[in-house]
């Protein structure tokens, strides 16, 4: 069993950044592929980075590629998703996700996933 909670969304302007921080319960961490996805309302959820447990495959969606930056640390069982030039097309409540299969996560399939965080870009 794994217990997410994700912070640090909030309001922020076109352009500007923040950064979403996901503390994960118990001890094999480092076992979970571990991504963030996306939802927004009356759209489909969206896989929009991954990370492998080993740190050694990333993924990022074309819509945030260049711009949002992936990171875990096994060590304090943390995830990290740094967000820059933020859009409001970025609008939506971010999930903190694990998985034990990273090809699962790539298929928008979740084992684990927090309450989600919203974040809002005005224009």
């Amino acid at each position: 069993q794994v217990q997410l909670v994700e912070s640090g969304g909030g309001l922020v302007q076109a352009g500007g950044s923040l950064r979403l921080s996901c503390a994960a319960s118990g001890r094999t961490f480092s076992t979970y592929a571990m991504g963030w996805f996306r939802q927004a309302p009356g759209k489909e959820r969206e896989t929009i980075a991954a990370i492998s447990g080993s740190c050694e495959d990333i993924y990022y969606a074309d819509s945030v590629k260049g711009r949002f930056t992936i990171s875990r640390d096994n060590a304090k069982n943390t995830l990290a998703l740094h967000m820059n030039s933020l859009r409001p097309e970025d609008t939506a409540v971010y999930y903190c996700e694990a998985t034990r299969a990273w090809y699962r996560i790539l298929q928008d399939e979740s084992d684990y996933w927090g309450q989600g965080t919203q974040v809002t870009v005005s224009s």
